[in-house]
């Protein structure tokens, strides 16, 4: 068969630069293939060699994070990680950045990013039994925040309730940094049977290549390119590479796959991600050490005159490619075909290590798949230490106000107002399963269906400590995930991570990336909660502008028992103990911000072994059944941690713990908030486990009282803190 010419050099180089190529790495490419490109060829390098496909930049230090333990049964790697949670069954879960396009069209960027996440998941094998997000937004009082933020949270709900996965838990954090480039990270959790995984390894030659789903069209081309590049003035222009969403086609896709699944009739399956037919093609002959042939004349197209170009980096979402057995194509057909989906054989595995892609009786592309991946760029970029910040210390910072004004004026501020306004767009509860939703505790439970079992999710990250010490910052992330776990009872198992960064060719952000991932792998050694799965986010930047780092955690945890769950609202009639020491730590806490004025300071040590043994306690005292509520102390302290309590449930506390600001509003990590029926007994439990321990007051009434009669109703802190994003977003 004849092949199409390949491009004049000159136009090859020129186009090279404009697909993100660097004049190096395309002489590599030169090298792979002998000759100059074809179009498509051209292509498929520059999205298989972006960064965010290839990691080329980040590889080298993602290596040191833990990623085994006995419960980890697939770790990084394949479309999501797996642990085993008992009872012969395995939770799945990923999270995934869709920064770049959210930004460009904010409801479809944001949409698309959990459709994209749920077929990480199902690819799997897994029914996917929920959602999570982690969402940073810029200036809240410009417009375009909240034009940004409205197209997100709406996309999120649009496409997560169609679909039928409730979105049970998230966080949202607003700074300037992220005016120009919002993050929008998604999660999504699933279950199967653990002997049930399904990989994207192609093997046995001659076995059909199958494309399931939706047709493929022109939207998001070079998306993949996009999310590998800086932002810029005009990158609202660059719409055509934000892909389009349908959640009906997925809930379709969903169900088709897993009936498929249920037979014998799939080796590989890989969902069309990034960079669409060329990264699920490449990935699955490449794993399995076999060759691909795809014929582009029988990809499902919805648009008139694509080329082979256009089909192999087409970002289209709802589309599939398996590889199945000999003899199980008209049964594949015949599933789809009752789920209203396109099903087309598109092309079979061949033993030539080489992907050829034929359009039109030519060969379009003709590449040696194995240097795709191993002669891809690998940089060791130079890095640059955070300079360290001095500590400050809680009588050196004036208060300015009454503490019951600051904590009024704190759990009204963006980053502690109520989430209602954002939750109430998302169905929490589709399926039945959701024990524990937004707002009742410092994790989501979803209950497994037809067991006692359940799982708790969390997401987290502290992107201001994060920016003032990325590794004492990567470190609490990974703490605060394993704390939220704690805090409803279950035992934290893995995590995944969504690693948000600026330009890694600036020494000062590979810097902080490289130190953010030793806190990282340092919490999670400690903590016993292995990394299963990630993503990278690089070039988060607009016009130089970098955001701070955010290295989000999704966590997982376990409850044998889902009664066995305890929330955060405060029950009338209990006693309140602090659990762990308090220096009343003030360096880039919210008081210091909101209250003080000043972004300044060394964030909170963490000291692990200290997380690990005041952890373990609360849970097995949780797990005792003595304990009725629990809440983490991290943003805004121990009052506005006492006050969310109150918030709860509506009930006040009459505190007899006394102390200053410092005290009341520094954010000390490794502590913990129980209310408790029987004071005595935690007391001395903690005390035989050398927990600290400090009783705090009691509950009841309708007021939060400190010593000194300062007081403020809950009602009054419930109407500051509900009404900041309503207001906020009103006429949007």
């Amino acid at each position: 068969m004849a092949s199409v010419p390949p491009l004049a050099p000159e136009r090859a180089r020129q186009l090279a630069a404009e697909f993100g190529l660097k004049p190096d790495e395309y002489e590599r490419a030169l090298g792979i293939l002998g000759r100059e490109p074809t179009l498509a060829e051209l292509g498929i390098f520059s999205v298989m060699w972006s960064e965010h496909c290839s990691y080329k930049s980040s590889r080298v230090w993602l290596k040191e994070l833990p990623t085994k333990a006995p419960w980890v049964l697939v770790g990084p790697g394949e479309n999501a990680g797996v642990i085993e949670i008992g009872e012969g069954l395995a939770a799945v879960f990923k999270m995934e950045s869709h920064n770049h396009p959210s930004f460009i069209e904010p409801y479809n960027g944001a949409a698309t990013g959990v459709g994209g996440i749920l077929r990480d998941v199902f690819t799997m094998g897994a029914r996917p039994i929920a959602n999570l997000n982690a969402l940073r937004f810029g200036d809240p009082s410009l417009a375009k925040t909240r034009q940004v933020m409205d197209g997100v949270v709406r996309g999120i709900g649009g496409y997560g309730n169609c679909v039928g996965v409730p979105t049970v838990g998230g966080e949202v954090n607003f700074h300037p940094a992220y005016n120009g480039n919002p993050l929008v990270n998604a999660m999504t959790v699933g279950i199967l049977k653990a002997d049930r995984i399904f990989t994207a390894a192609a093997t046995g030659l001659g076995n059909a290549v199958v494309y399931v789903g939706s047709k493929t069209g022109r939207d998001g081309i070079h998306g993949a390119t996009m999310s590998s590049t800086e932002f810029s003035a005009d990158s609202e222009e660059k719409r055509p590479t934000v892909q389009i969403g349908d959640p009906f086609a997925e809930k379709l896709l969903i169900e088709a796959c897993l009936e498929l699944m249920a037979t014998d009739a799939i080796v590989a399956i890989q969902d069309m991600g990034a960079a669409g037919l060329t990264s699920s093609g490449v990935e699955m002959a490449g794993k399995g050490g076999m060759g691909i042939e795809l014929e582009m004349d029988h990809v499902p197209q919805r648009e008139e005159g694509m080329s082979a170009y256009e089909m192999m980096l087409s970002e289209s979402q709802e589309r599939m490619l398996m590889v199945l057995k000999p003899g199980r194509e008209a049964l594949a057909e015949a599933i789809f075909r009752k789920w209203e989906l396109d099903f087309a054989i598109i092309g079979r595995l061949t033993d030539t290590g080489r992907i050829v892609i034929k359009h039109k009786g030519l060969i379009e592309a003709d590449i040696e798949l194995a240097p795709l991946e191993s002669e891809a760029p690998l940089y060791r970029r130079p890095t640059a230490e955070t300079p360290k910040l001095p500590v400050i210390k809680a009588g050196e910072v004036a208060n300015p106000v009454s503490l019951m004004d600051a904590l009024k004026t704190l759990v009204a501020c963006p980053d502690l107002c109520s989430r209602r306004w954002i939750w109430d767009q998302y169905d929490a509860q589709v399926g039945g399963q959701t024990a524990k939703r937004p707002g009742q505790a410092d994790a989501a439970v979803v209950r497994i269906e037809d067991h006692v079992r359940a799982l708790a999710m969390t997401t987290d990250c502290t992107p201001r400590y994060c920016q003032a010490d990325p590794e004492a910052g990567g470190m609490q992330a990974v703490a605060e995930a394993w704390r939220n776990i704690t805090a409803v009872g279950a035992l934290p198992r893995a995590i995944t991570d969504n690693m948000n960064f600026g330009n890694p060719e600036k020494p000062e952000i590979m810097g902080q990336f490289a130190s953010a991932v030793r806190g990282m792998g340092a919490a999670c050694r400690a903590l016993d909660f292995p990394v299963i799965s990630g993503n990278v986010s690089l070039y988060n930047e607009t016009e130089g502008r970098a955001i701070l780092p955010t290295p989000a955690i999704g966590g997982v945890g376990v409850l044998e028992d889902v009664a066995q769950a305890v929330g955060l609202g405060l029950p009338a009639g209990t006693d309140l103990v602090l659990i762990g020491d308090t220096a009343g730590w003030l360096g880039q806490s919210l008081w210091l911000r909101e209250i003080a004025g000043r972004e300044e300071g060394a964030p909170p040590p963490v000291d692990l072994a200290a997380e690990r043994r005041n952890g373990d306690f609360v849970r097995g005292e949780i797990l005792a059944g003595r304990v009725a509520a629990c809440h983490d102390c991290a943003d805004g302290g121990l009052l506005v941690t006492v006050a969310e309590m109150c918030m709860a449930t509506g009930v006040g506390a009459r505190l007899t713990a006394s102390g200053d600001h410092g005290f009341w509003f520094g954010e000390d990590q490794s502590r913990y908030v129980l209310a408790v029926a029987d004071v005595a007994a935690l007391l001395a439990a903690a005390k035989l486990a050398g927990v600290p321990a400090l009783v705090l007051g009691r509950a009841g009434g309708n007021t939060l009282e400190i010593p000194g009669g300062d007081a403020i109703s809950v009602v009054e802190l419930t109407a500051a803190n509900e009404a900041t994003l309503p207001e906020l977003m009103r006429g949007m």
